[in-house]
């Protein structure tokens, strides 16, 4: 059925006795990617879709539901492209990976997804995990058994041999073994392939690789090319025959440009990114997916003795403090930008706090919220369900007493949530 005929159907839903069980909000303003602002506004939503957008505050059907949020300021969902769920970095995160359970990870990750969604954020990418736990989680989610955002998982991130993703990093050698595609860790081409069929098999929605070095890897390069150009590819093309598109953890410029060449859909961090990155990226139609925030708590981190082991340190204290610079230069060029914050690095439920960092760096707030709601929407090829307030659309929606527009802080005091039609969260 094409989307006009499926946008005629809700209307005629939306305005028949049909409909009894319809939720209208009446929301004060809104603020929407496509539509723009509007002052008093009803949305109307039945079966989890928003079937009506219109002007003013509509009359009420006989049984419908009234949602009052005409104090509020209504946008749609938010979506954060970089989480990982199963991580919340501590001075204790290095010897949990010894003295901690799967169950263990799979219970924070769970309390870590409800924090996330009741900061107004109903749509994530979780790119790294340990054993599979987010699948299970956004497995638990849809199923009800569990309160947390749209999960787009990709499971175990793929690396090299003693790369950022390798697990076994910072191990005494008689733990060390050779972990391989199973593991996260390729050498080659058929390693590739392997690894990506693999993460199918694990139930992905998508596949991370680690470019280059990383801060919080206990290795000494945080900036090195880790894969051949020709690995990517090979990445690339598995990923292709399922349908996935590839996240590449990137900071230094020679590895992203490698990344970049080889066709991934996104570039996380890009610390390093020079013009030649971004000329590249604008080409390929590459989305960047800054991650202001991590960087600037490592960067605090590093200033405290003891937090981060000796090798970690300087990475953090170098890197940190780069990416919103980085951000703001790639902003001017024109590279298009997605939301991420890398929360698990940063505190989960803090995530909006990458929304004042975004327009602190030049990005008007308009455009801040875009990129976590249009643009991360198109980033996953999901533009058609999520990312603004139209008819057809999922109903994720979440409100904020004030203008957005006007104190971009705002969006870190979410006063309502709904998800999928469902209200999680209410003033």
């Amino acid at each position: 059925m094409s989307r006009l005929l499926v946008t005629l159907l809700l209307t005629w839903l939306a305005t028949t006795a049909v409909a009894a069980d319809r939720v209208v909000i009446h929301a004060g303003a809104m603020v929407d990617p496509v539509i723009g602002t509007r002052d008093a506004t009803t949305i109307v939503i039945a079966d989890g879709l928003i079937v009506a957008v219109e002007k003013g505050h509509s009359e009420l059907q006989a049984g419908d539901e009234l949602i009052d949020l005409r104090e509020m300021t209504v946008l749609p969902g938010l979506m954060d492209m970089h989480v990982h769920f199963t991580s919340q970095f501590s001075r204790s995160a290095y010897i949990e990976r010894f003295t901690l359970n799967p169950a263990d990870f799979a219970l924070r990750a769970s309390a870590a997804a409800e924090r996330t969604l009741l900061a107004g954020f109903t749509t994530v990418r979780d790119l790294g995990d340990r054993g599979n736990v987010t699948v299970a989680l956004r497995r638990a989610i849809e199923e009800g058994y569990a309160d947390g955002p749209r999960i787009y998982a990709a499971t175990k991130g793929i690396g090299t041999t003693g790369g950022h993703a390798d697990p076994t990093n910072s191990y005494r050698a008689d733990l060390q073994g050779d972990p391989g595609p199973k593991q996260g860790v390729i050498n080659g081409t058929a390693d590739a392939y392997q690894a990506v069929r693999q993460r199918y098999k694990d139930g992905a929605d998508l596949i991370k690789i680690t470019a280059t070095g990383g801060v919080l890897s206990v290795a000494r390069n945080g900036q090195n090319p880790q894969f051949t150009e020709e690995e990517i590819k090979a990445i690339v093309a598995a990923a292709s025959d399922y349908d996935f598109h590839v996240a590449a953890h990137a900071h230094g410029a020679d590895g992203m440009k490698r990344a970049i060449r080889a066709g991934v859909r996104s570039i996380e961090h890009g610390t390093f990114m020079d013009e030649e990155a971004m000329r590249l990226m604008k080409r390929m139609g590459t989305y960047y997916v800054p991650t202001i925030s991590a960087g600037e708590w490592v960067a605090g981190k590093a200033e405290i003795p003891g937090f981060f082991p000796d090798l970690v340190r300087p990475k953090a204290a170098a890197i940190g403090p780069q990416i919103q610079d980085t951000f703001a230069r790639a902003y001017r060029a024109g590279v298009r930008i997605a939301f991420g914050t890398d929360s698990g690095v940063s505190a989960h439920g803090d995530n909006a706090r990458e929304f004042q960092l975004m327009v602190e760096a030049g990005m008007p707030p308009m455009e801040a919220i875009r990129s976590a709601t249009m643009t991360a929407a198109e980033l996953l090829g999901m533009a058609d369900e999520l990312g603004s307030i139209e008819s057809g659309k999922i109903a994720d929606l979440v409100a904020v007493t004030g203008d957005p527009l006007e104190d971009i802080e705002l969006l870190q005091d979410i006063v309502f949530v709904m998800k999928d039609g469902s209200v999680y969260k209410m003033p």
